[in-house]
């Protein structure tokens, strides 16, 4: 497993491209890899409007394909990297999975659950812990999310705009 941060960013970056891509779908742009002995066994991103799904996150989808890569549903030995910090669905998967660490880009003030809002990773009343490392390309990271944020509310006002224009009555435009 990798330790060091260089090593992180390796792997964040591959995270980060997953991200640009669901962001090129119109979805969050959230990646996720999954790691086992220096490979990427699973890989996801965002997909939760294209897929019609409330399941349809990044790291869901990452833990079955690397579910599926070892032939177990343990995933003993792993590492998790995602782009932003896991929700509470999310979390409970990384648990139930066993993934032993977990590397976070950007934190998530509003829906974390690797110790932003509640840090389900690491509670002792579960049979099972997660390592976290938090900030691996955060500005990178953060930026992605931020500027995907500030380009849908754009386009929402300028949506609002245009169809308050056609509806508005005759004479009065």
């Amino acid at each position: 497993m990798p330790n060091s941060i260089s090593e992180h960013t390796v792997f964040m970056k591959k995270a980060i491209h997953l991200a640009k891509r669901a962001a090129a779908l119109g979805e969050v742009p959230i990646g996720c890899v999954i790691v086992h002995e220096g490979k990427v066994i699973g890989r996801g991103f965002n997909r939760r409007l294209s897929s019609h799904s409330a399941l349809a996150h990044a790291e869901i989808i990452a833990i079955r394909q690397a579910c599926r890569k070892m032939g177990d549903w343990r995933l003993e030995g792993c590492t998790l990297y995602v782009t932003l910090e896991p929700c509470q669905m999310c979390s409970g998967a990384i648990v139930q999975a066993r993934v032993d660490r977990v590397i976070v880009g950007a934190p998530n003030p509003k829906a974390g659950c690797a110790g932003s809002i509640i840090n389900l990773l690491q509670m002792k009343e579960f049979n099972h812990q997660v390592e976290i490392v938090n900030d691996v390309c955060a500005d990178e990271c953060s930026a992605m999310l931020s500027d995907f944020f500030r380009d849908m509310r754009a386009r929402e006002r300028e949506a609002a705009a245009k169809n308050a224009e056609t509806d508005a009555p005759a004479g009065q435009e």
